[in-house]
């Protein structure tokens, strides 16, 4: 079942695209080699900035676009199989958010290496509300399925569903942690300290998409198709 498999490429698949890009555009001399996560020589975007790097960045955060949609959409379904008394509202909510985040990465992706000044801005407004709403697509994903999981008697399922939990507030955190090193630390240190942040918060979210993989997987999701062939005109 291919469906099964959607949340394991949503997860890796950008996660190695753009380590590599990193690595090619280090390799053609537009970035310096460093540990980002550590250093924050520089930010995730700059990785896909120049080609040939930006072909390869680009087409990675494309295809993690056109997928989101789709995973949340199974995601929602998933969790009104698990509990199907669970809150509607709730549920949607989850695939509203994860929808507004996909686009936003759309936006994010059309407009990345452009320096006009409208280009500029539908960059950063795509890249900021792609983090918002994937995180609070996540963060209502887990809260779901932690309650749900409080019904079922699988000590495995309760510590994906925490783990999950984990793994999408950490990005807030760190966002409240950039806006108080921003206002206290020199420039060029807050910068710095800005793309670590920057890469350690993505990493956290592509990390989330992994542990659904092996949730979806230990839950047995699995997705049919059914048809009825027409007995013809009465």
């Amino acid at each position: 079942m291919l469906i099964r498999w959607l949340p394991l490429f949503i997860g890796l698949v950008p996660l190695v695209g753009v380590h590599v890009a990193y690595l090619i555009a280090v390799d053609h001399g537009y970035l310096q080699l460093c540990i980002p996560y550590l250093e924050g020589c520089t930010s995730i975007s700059g990785t896909g900035r120049y080609p040939p790097a930006s072909f390869l960045f680009k087409a990675v955060e494309m295809a993690m676009a056109v997928a989101l949609p789709v995973f949340w959409y199974f995601s929602v379904k998933w969790l009104r199989a698990l509990g199907p008394g669970w809150h509607s509202h709730a549920v949607w909510s989850i695939f509203l958010a994860g929808a507004v985040g996909a686009l936003a990465l759309i936006v994010y992706v059309t407009f990345l290496g452009t320096k006009e000044p409208f280009y500029e801005f539908m960059r950063r407004f795509g890249i900021y509300f792609y983090f918002l709403g994937t995180a609070l697509a996540q963060l209502f994903l887990a809260i779901s399925f932690r309650g749900i999981c409080k019904g079922i008697g699988d000590r495995t399922l309760r510590r994906m569903a925490a783990a999950m939990l984990v793994l999408c507030l950490m990005p807030f955190v760190l966002g409240l942690l950039n806006l108080a090193q921003k206002s206290l630390l020199p420039y060029e240190t807050a910068d710095a300290l800005e793309n670590s942040i920057e890469w350690m918060a993505s990493l956290m979210m592509q990390v989330y998409f992994l542990v659904v993989f092996f949730a979806w997987r230990r839950t047995g999701l699995a997705v049919s198709v059914t048809a009825v062939t027409p007995s013809g005109d009465s």
